[in-house]
């Protein structure tokens, strides 16, 4: 019988002498999500720098690094049963310590306030600044819906095509493509929700991102 493959963090850690150390990533994941004690504060204490570097490379301030650093271990204590363990733990990490770093700056651009000497194309810098970083989430949330839905949301508020047409397109009933655009909406608005992008009480609110994945 062939054997159970092991997740891509299953081997652990090994020291400067060869011996293993360090507990593996996919077993401590599961450690932390059986709320075992002092398993999550193992792997803060493992990956601590490497998040703080991410989110000092993109926001060049210590204090609001650090808030985000604290910011992305929140996010991975609620969301790490997500996490693929048949994949490196790192590159999600990554990616959770970017979107936090961005949502700290985008808000630090934009509710900073103006004084007397700042010119009329600061404000118009720091909602640019807003503005990108608001479609990147956009773009980010997008990846994580069903191909159809997506296609769906694309054709009709990047496109502007009208319903018959991407029923047309998508070769399906017009009450299909009502559907998928709206679930597209409900799940894009959620993600955000979950990522403090958009306040909690939006869920009947639809992105504001015409162009935004142009």
């Amino acid at each position: 019988m062939r054997g159970r493959s092991e997740p891509a963090d299953a081997t652990p850690s090994m020291d400067g002498s060869g011996g293993a150390t360090l507990e593996s990533n996919a077993s401590l994941a599961r450690r932390i999500m059986a709320q075992e004690s002092g398993a999550f504060a193992l792997l803060v204490e493992r990956y601590h720098d490497f998040v703080f570097r991410i989110c000092f490379a993109i926001l060049r301030h210590r204090q609001d690094a650090e808030d985000a650093t604290q910011d992305t271990f929140s996010r991975v204590a609620k969301y790490l049963d997500r996490w693929d363990p048949r994949r490196p733990l790192e590159p999600w990490l990554a990616t959770v310590a970017g979107n936090r770093s961005r949502s700290h700056l985008a808000r630090r651009k934009v509710f900073a306030p103006l004084t007397a000497d700042d010119e009329p194309q600061t404000l118009a810098t720091r909602q640019q600044h807003a503005a990108d970083a608001m479609r990147e989430e956009i773009t980010l949330a997008l990846g994580n819906l069903p191909d159809r839905q997506r296609a769906a949301f694309e054709l009709f508020h990047e496109q502007s095509l009208s319903y018959v047409q991407i029923a047309r397109q998508m070769q399906c009933p017009i009450g299909t493509v009502k559907t998928l655009v709206h679930r597209a909406r409900l799940s894009l608005i959620e993600q955000l929700r979950q990522r403090d992008v958009v306040p909690g009480d939006s869920a009947g609110t639809a992105p504001q991102h015409k162009g935004a994945l142009k």
